[in-house]
């Protein structure tokens, strides 16, 4: 069975390693590899021998409208990061949102009742979802655009506890008990830092480069980390491929490893 992810860049992506391990501690003779696709790129490659796919920017969005079948988180959030391709038919789903809810609360189990998101792209809808499946009922989402933004805040809206939604710009104050960065590392300025300064817990979606200066602010505050979302998100992923239980453990052991590789592997 073939299973990549796609995206571009595409080069950082542990996917791939996370992927093998788990097909490595269940014996499954599968490859998995990392595949660089542009815009536009995603009908040609839809047509190839998959049994399931993992979609990073700028896939998202469009690979709903391509799918046979999408399921209700992907009506939810508008995008997808899962292909699963079965008797020729195409389904898409979305693992970032129920990952997001896992990966919270793995580190933190305090209430949350509002929160903020860095960003307006797809990641920031679905992770300003899973503030609601936590149990926000305000979201607010600092954008450097807010017409770009558009999308995410209306799935976000779409939530069905009706949560209340607001925008901002990048500069603005957050507000609530979790703050999540969707933005690169190059944009989480000094100044960003000190405004994020005193919300309880931290949600940095990156993993590479790592730590970014946002997760490197944290202190002693709970850090939810790039890692942490890209390991339960597989795992869901790795079930829907698959059909078995993901073997999480293995899965997170080596995407630790590698980061620690690359942490003191000299830079090119």
């Amino acid at each position: 069975m073939r299973c990549a992810v796609l995206g571009d860049p595409i080069s950082h992506s542990l996917s791939p390693v996370l992927h093998r391990a788990g097909y490595a501690a269940l014996g499954l003779d599968w490859t998995y590899d990392a595949v660089r696709v542009g815009p536009g790129g995603l009908p040609e490659l839809l047509r190839g021998d998959w049994r399931g796919l993992s979609l990073t920017m700028p896939l998202k969005r469009e690979a709903v409208p391509l799918a046979d079948e999408v399921t209700d988180r992907v009506r939810l959030v508008g995008a997808a990061n899962t292909v699963v391709v079965a008797d020729g038919r195409v389904l898409a789903d979305n693992t970032d949102l129920p990952g997001a809810v896992a990966a919270v609360r793995e580190r933190y189990d305090g209430p949350v009742r509002a929160g903020t998101v860095l960003g307006g792209g797809a990641t920031a809808a679905s992770t300003g979802l899973a503030l609601c499946e936590l149990g926000a009922t305000r979201v607010t989402v600092l954008a450097r655009s807010a017409e770009r933004a558009q999308e995410t805040l209306a799935a976000i809206a779409r939530h069905p506890s009706g949560p209340e939604v607001r925008v901002g710009a990048l500069g603005d104050v957050p507000t609530g008990e979790v703050l999540v960065s969707t933005v690169p590392a190059s944009a989480q300025t000094p100044e960003l830092i000190r405004r994020a300064a005193d919300v309880p817990v931290l949600f940095e979606v990156l993993y590479d480069p790592w730590p970014t200066p946002l997760a490197a602010s944290a202190g002693s505050r709970p850090l939810v980390g790039g890692l942490d979302l890209l390991v339960h998100q597989a795992a869901l992923q790795f079930e829907l491929f698959t059909g078995l239980a993901a073997p999480l453990s293995a899965m997170r052991d080596a995407g630790e490893a590698a980061l620690a590789d690359r942490a003191v592997r000299p830079a090119p």
